[in-house]
């Protein structure tokens, strides 16, 4: 009897590297779990605000490209959203971190009321519902 172990089919044998390399590449969902845990509420809030702000700007036309981008129905959704969750979350990460938000959320309001065509009545611009009116 031998010891030795049958020679493999080459296809066979690629196969099983490849499903040894997927299995070493899949995410490790605990790991992952623990280090958003780790992550302090007030970087999270604003990191998403300003990924909010980004995307409202390329809609707005603000980008590098500028009119190649821009759609004020999607630039009118992000804004409401980023307001909506400056307004709710700034008592809970301090004026510090929410001062420069609302500055940036402002910034983004006019420059919607500017790039329409037809403006918003003060109030119905986007995100005002949480805000209040915005002036220049």
């Amino acid at each position: 009897m031998s010891d030795a172990t049958p020679p493999q089919d080459p296809a066979s044998a690629a196969t099983d590297e490849a499903a040894a390399a997927a299995a070493t590449d899949a995410p490790d969902f605990d790991a992952m779990a623990r280090d958003i845990a780790d992550v302090p509420a007030v970087e999270v809030i604003t990191t998403v605000a300003v990924h909010l702000m980004s995307a409202a700007a390329v809609n707005l036309g603000l980008a590098e490209e500028g009119d190649t981008h821009k759609d004020l129905d999607e630039a009118r959704k992000l804004i409401t959203a980023l307001a909506g969750l400056v307004t709710a979350g700034a008592t809970e990460i301090g004026s510090y971190h929410a001062a420069p938000l609302r500055d940036g959320l402002k910034s983004l309001q006019l420059a919607f009321r500017e790039a329409s065509v037809v403006p918003d009545e003060p109030g119905q611009g986007p995100g005002e519902k949480y805000t209040g009116p915005v002036i220049g």
